[in-house]
């Protein structure tokens, strides 16, 4: 009899391609290890990104693929992951107690952008990551309200400086909504702005967050601007609908991100069908294809695509997300789809290695 070798094992994975990557196991350097004792194989898979919701279909996968050669006679997949905290722009050292901070962006409003961005973070969270939220939209706040966090609710302080993220279904999250009252105006100018994201940011008492999602305003403003410039922002993913109109506004968002060094993950193309609720008849409202020919023109990855849902925008207006209400509904699968697509793209960045080298300070006594 044939005795097995690593080497065999490792060329029959390379017919598993990663469901989220397009790349085999080897590629992504996701095997940790291979144990052969007699007929019997164990392979330990690590990736790089949050995957708790089809980790068993995955062990299935890659085993199957190991079964076909015929010295095998059982296999036993591990899968685990290691969120890493990943390159950002200008070689920025990564916040302290979080990994990895992914902006959410629109060209335009009325996208429904906050109701994404809300979706996904509770979707990674789903997925086994340690998630925090930060709505970013100063004059507009509407995270407190998506998650149902109740009116006055105010952050608890922590020492002099920081306050406490608030907690939501399993979310750190923070909020101007939290701070001023639902009938209070912001009428502040540009720098205030950027000075009030700044103190939520890094005034907030994050807790050992593998990502932390902000949901920017729409636009390319002064709140952008200083994202770009101040925060260490590891990738950025762009929502918009398939209408021209909207498309256009995507494209100010993908260039303004490339000129500023920050990577685009992908585009979410929200609302690109419309299911009726009575018949079941599909319509494309908005145009179709959009998103699809945005992500192949600026070439990054499509990394899902929603439907117009009167039960999403109910249920974020309930305080209750659609991966909240509904966990094992298609639509909650769709959120935890493109979580995994945009935190997996994420992972291919490589490590942040400005985090391990020291501050150098020269003085001149």
């Amino acid at each position: 009899m044939t005795s097995l070798s690593s080497s065999q094992i490792e060329q029959a994975l390379t017919d598993y391609i990663d469901p989220h990557l397009g790349k085999n196991l080897l590629e992504i350097n996701a095997i940790s290890n291979i144990a052969i004792k007699g007929e019997q194989v164990v392979i330990d898979v690590e990736l790089g990104y949050p995957c708790a919701s089809v980790k068993e279909s995955m062990q299935v996968a890659i085993a199957s693929v190991v079964e076909r050669l015929q010295e095998v006679m059982s296999v036993q997949v591990n899968i685990s992951h290691n969120i890493i905290a990943n390159k950002t722009q200008h070689n920025l050292k990564s916040m302290e107690n979080v990994k990895n901070i992914i902006a959410v962006a629109s060209g335009k409003g009325g996208v429904g952008k906050s109701t994404t961005s809300v979706n996904l973070a509770l979707a990674l969270v789903q997925e086994g990551a340690r998630v925090g939220l930060l709505d970013a939209d100063i004059y507009g706040p509407s995270q407190q309200i998506m998650l149902g966090v109740e009116e006055g609710k105010r952050p608890q302080q922590h020492g002099q400086q920081f306050l406490l993220p608030i907690d939501a279904h399993g979310l750190q999250t923070m909020s101007m909504g939290y701070l001023v009252t639902e009938k209070t105006p912001m009428v502040w100018r540009g720098p205030m702005v950027s000075g009030a994201l700044q103190q939520m940011l890094n005034q907030t008492r994050w807790d050992a967050l593998d990502y932390l999602i902000i949901d920017l305003p729409p636009g390319t403003g002064d709140i952008q601007l200083t994202l770009s410039q101040q925060v260490p922002v590891a990738g950025s993913i762009i929502v918009t609908t398939p209408q021209d109109i909207a498309l256009l506004d995507a494209q100010k968002g993908i260039e303004m991100f490339r000129k500023v060094e920050i990577p685009v993950l992908g585009v979410v193309e929200n609302m690109a069908i419309h299911i009726c609720s009575e018949c079941g008849h599909k319509e494309h409202l908005f145009g179709s294809g959009g998103g699809e020919r945005i992500a192949r023109d600026y070439n990054v990855p499509l990394l899902g695509s929603l439907p117009l849902s009167l039960q999403i925008r109910e249920q974020v207006d309930a305080g209750c997300p659609t991966v909240i209400a509904e966990p094992e509904g298609e639509i909650s699968a769709m959120y935890r789809n493109i979580a995994r697509n945009m935190t997996a793209q994420l992972s291919l960045r490589g490590k942040n290695y400005a985090n391990v080298f020291p501050d150098i300070v020269i003085k001149n006594d």
